[in-house]
């Protein structure tokens, strides 16, 4: 059964807030004490694991502007604010005739954040990024907020939005983000399906990335399920350079795609939505700086490659706005 993004945000209004406010001081209590634990992971309720340094992110009521130098694990004041760089980035694929949409993928500690703190909610977790992405649409930069889409369908047929023991978002958490990412494309664009892919769910094991840190907990594989997505003859999707959507930002681009699984990722979940497969520039590590390096790199071997794109889609973690140690610099899309 196929996602209605329409329908699910149709739903949002649905969701209540039972907690008072943004619980930043819990937030900032549970990553205090790992800290001191030296324990890169915080236990949740009913078996759920969280990445430490989310939680630090979301202790923050504010993290750009003058307060980003007070809270970025940037060693360079003048590096911690991400809005400069991201605004720039937009900038100059502008002038090139490109448009980005930036999509920060929540927090899963804040889209499940009743498994941290009893009786809070995603949206109080959730008011100095929206804030944030306020801030951004002011400067010119378009933002499609996932939170109140994750929110909706975290319950939803095909099990929770994100992974309990891994800190990607799950098979479920993946289709829903594609489908609003293609939702907010294909008015840019006028594609024509070069192809069609069939899908099917499944269930897989995965062994989740938080049971193996410091302060994780072992045991069984957990089990989720994801939509794997075919070609013609059963083939696979893969990149196209000649594409004229590009896809660039961490391994949330990777995940389900080329690790945990093959031909679920969002570059598959995309294409299977949009009719054609985008372009890919991915990585396992920072989505902040290393991306757009890569972009640059490849733009320097291939002088007609930015050409060729009318759409890039940047999506990341966004624990980078202030966990991200090179911080954020500007940098060039080509020569």
């Amino acid at each position: 059964m196929k996602f209605s993004v329409l329908k699910i945000l149709a739903c949002c209004a649905a969701v209540t807030c039972a907690h008072a406010g943004p619980p930043r001081a819990e937030f900032g209590a549970r990553f205090a004490a790992a800290e001191k634990a030296k324990a890169g992971v915080v236990a949740g309720s009913d078996g759920w694991l969280f990445l430490a340094s989310e939680l630090r992110m979301l202790s923050f009521d504010r993290f750009w502007g003058d307060a980003a130098a007070k809270v970025s694990r940037s060693p360079k004041p003048d590096l911690a604010d991400p809005i400069p760089a991201i605004v720039d980035f937009q900038t100059q694929l502008k002038a090139r005739g490109i448009d980005l949409l930036l999509v920060p993928v929540p927090p899963k500690a804040a889209i499940y954040s009743e498994k941290l703190i009893e009786g809070a909610t995603p949206d109080g977790s959730l008011a100095s990024l929206k804030e944030f992405f306020a801030a951004l649409k002011t400067a010119g930069v378009e933002v499609l907020d996932l939170a109140p889409i994750l929110i909706a369908g975290k319950t939803g047929e095909h099990g929770p939005v994100f992974c309990a023991t891994d800190t990607h978002w799950s098979g479920s958490g993946c289709v829903l983000a594609a489908q609003a990412i293609a939702k907010a494309i294909e008015g840019k664009l006028q594609l024509l399906r070069t192809a069609k892919w069939d899908s099917e769910w499944k269930t897989i094991p995965i062994h989740g990335d938080l049971r193996d840190l410091p302060g994780g907990s072992k045991g069984d594989d957990e089990k989720i399920a994801v939509r794997t997505v075919s070609g013609l003859g059963g083939g696979a999707v893969a990149p196209d350079s000649n594409s004229p959507v590009l896809l660039i930002g961490d391994s949330h681009t990777l995940v389900f795609h080329d690790f945990l699984a093959e031909r679920a990722g969002l570059l598959d979940q995309l294409a299977a939505e949009i009719g054609i497969a985008p372009d890919l520039i991915g990585t396992r590590g920072s989505g902040a700086s290393a991306v757009r390096t890569a972009l640059y790199r490849k733009s320097l071997k291939d002088a007609a490659y930015l050409a060729k794109k009318k759409v890039v889609v940047w999506c990341f973690t966004a624990r980078e706005f202030t966990e991200a140690d090179s911080g954020w610099p500007k940098l060039p899309v080509a020569k």
